[in-house]
């Protein structure tokens, strides 16, 4: 009876086993992913050689887990395995009626495609322009910036080239056709016309204490206008912006606090009517290129006066906007992970393969990623942006970009994520650490509030692509962490550092 109680006491003194210890996890990440605010959630690792294939790190890479945004690889992947890398859209106008001496008779129709950008958001060199932190996200992610383009440049492009087509005046009226395809994403309707990412940009400067804030907007369209009641503070004060529910449509309304030694604070309102929103910006377009028209402009969009599709597409085109190549946008939606950007190439793919639901394109992508061989059976997705709901195994994500690596344009689809300790979402992330630049990884958040605790639940942090070790080898690899605690969301910043160092370990150790 002793020597059994004395076996039992051993065995409880024993020191316990790390359950994240496995061959090829340096001790080095163990303390990373052993926190206190991930004492509660689970870690994933798949890492394997790009060239040799060898399994270098197998942690629960086989068991489903949510990836966030992740989940954009596996969409803006298939556009790339669909159309290839240099694939463009074309934005045309449409007329109805006739031309005599420079006034068109009838209507012109916009038809929406799908451009993600509309000339909005092109650099000198035809490239895509982004900030780091995105005005996609300015509403939940303190310091969004803004880029200097116009975003209006495609539509003053398309009524420069219809005033240069001889149209000097519109009789009828202008219409957006939206009838591409149909779709919602987390509610908001997802539309094949976008002009500012469907999104008004309203930044607010601060002025001495005591004074209301100064506001601008951007774009400026008929009949939008914003409502300040953002008050000035003393240097030090609370920030603190907020957008309430509009009494009225056209109306943005923001309120709140701003201290005087803050830096300009930008806050964004989506728009729940894109078709109608462009054209009113396409007229104003029109006039400023002097072309007048007839029509109200701020009425809602006359889709009553569309022929059917086949109709519209054999009337005869006056301008024509040609979109970013896929590799541009499919870049746009990668680095700053623009959630509605991704769901638009799942519905240009479902109209591809023959119908205009937006739902039908998550078959399309799992056909497309099945004949490039992947293991379909390892991811269960239900949206193409990374929403709660999607699931993949860490082995599933390792796969995408092996197949990936394996194409002769790896090295663009690679250049598309974020650069770790660079730009995008990885921009901060390392920066100073001999792993900045070696890492290209797209990252995959979710975050919610836990209010039995009063604390931030971290969903997931996920970080999944491909760099070059420190000896030179290629890697592909996943890392998620799902489940972490904070009291504050500022811990969204943390466990991107958290994941981003245990990326940069590994970098390190092989």
């Amino acid at each position: 009876m002793a020597a059994a109680t004395l076996a039992v006491t051993t065995a409880c003194t024993a020191e316990p086993k790390d359950p994240y210890a496995v061959e090829g996890l340096p001790d080095a990440a163990l303390q990373v992913m052993n926190q206190d605010q991930y004492a509660n959630g689970t870690w994933s690792i798949a890492v394997t050689d790009l060239d040799t294939g060898e399994v270098l790190i197998d942690l629960n890479a086989n068991r489903m887990a949510e990836p966030g945004s992740f989940v954009k690889t596996y969409s803006a992947g298939a556009a790339w395995l669909e159309w290839g890398p240099d694939h463009t859209i074309t934005t045309p106008v449409k007329r109805t009626g006739e031309v005599t001496a420079g006034a068109l008779a009838g209507d012109l129709v916009l038809v929406g495609m799908g451009d993600l950008t509309m000339g909005g958001r092109t650099k000198d060199d035809g490239s895509v322009d982004f900030t780091n932190l995105d005005h996609n996200d300015a509403n939940f992610l303190a310091g969004s910036t803004l880029t200097p383009e116009d975003p209006l440049t495609g539509l003053n492009e398309l009524a420069a080239e219809i005033k240069a087509a001889g149209i000097d005046s519109v009789g009828g009226d202008v219409v957006v056709d939206d009838r591409l395809f149909t779709g919602t994403l987390g509610g908001e309707p997802i539309t094949p016309i976008i002009i500012n990412q469907n999104l008004i940009d309203i930044m607010v400067h601060p002025g001495e204490p005591g004074e209301m804030a100064t506001v601008d907007m951007t774009p400026v369209v008929s009949p939008w206008i914003v409502t300040s009641t953002v008050k000035t503070v003393e240097a030090g004060g609370t920030t603190s912006i907020s957008l309430p529910k509009p009494t009225r449509e056209g109306e943005i309304l923001v309120e709140g606090t701003i201290a005087a030694d803050s830096d300009p604070q930008l806050k964004v309102h989506a728009f729940t009517a894109p078709a109608t929103f462009a054209r009113t910006a396409f007229i104003e377009a029109l006039e400023r290129a002097g072309v007048s028209v007839a029509a109200d402009p701020i009425t809602p969009n006359p889709t009553s006066k569309l022929a059917d599709r086949a109709a519209v597409d054999a009337l005869p085109s006056v301008a024509e906007l040609e979109s970013l190549s896929l590799e541009q946008e499919a870049t746009y939606v990668m680095k700053i992970s623009y959630n509605r950007g991704a769901q638009t190439l799942i519905c240009r793919l479902a109209v591809e393969y023959g119908s205009p639901d937006c739902d039908t394109g998550m078959p399309a992508i799992a056909k497309i990623w099945d004949e490039a061989g992947l293991d379909i059976g390892g991811a269960a997705l239900i949206d193409g942006s990374g929403l709660e709901g999607n699931y993949v195994t860490p082995e599933n994500a390792l796969q995408i970009q092996t197949l990936m690596a394996k194409r002769p344009d790896a090295e663009r689809w690679q250049a598309t994520m974020p650069i770790l300790g660079v730009d995008g979402s990885l921009f901060a992330v390392e920066a100073d650490g001999p792993a900045a630049g070696k890492v290209r990884a797209k990252t995959g958040t979710l975050m919610g509030r836990d209010e039995f605790n009063d604390l931030w639940r971290l969903g997931t942090k996920t970080l999944g692509g491909v760099m070059e070790t420190a000896e030179g080898r290629q890697l592909a690899f996943t890392i998620i962490v799902n489940q972490g605690f904070f009291p504050e969301i500022e811990g969204v910043f943390v466990a991107n550092d958290d994941v981003g160092k245990v990326a940069a370990i590994i970098q390190q150790a092989f």
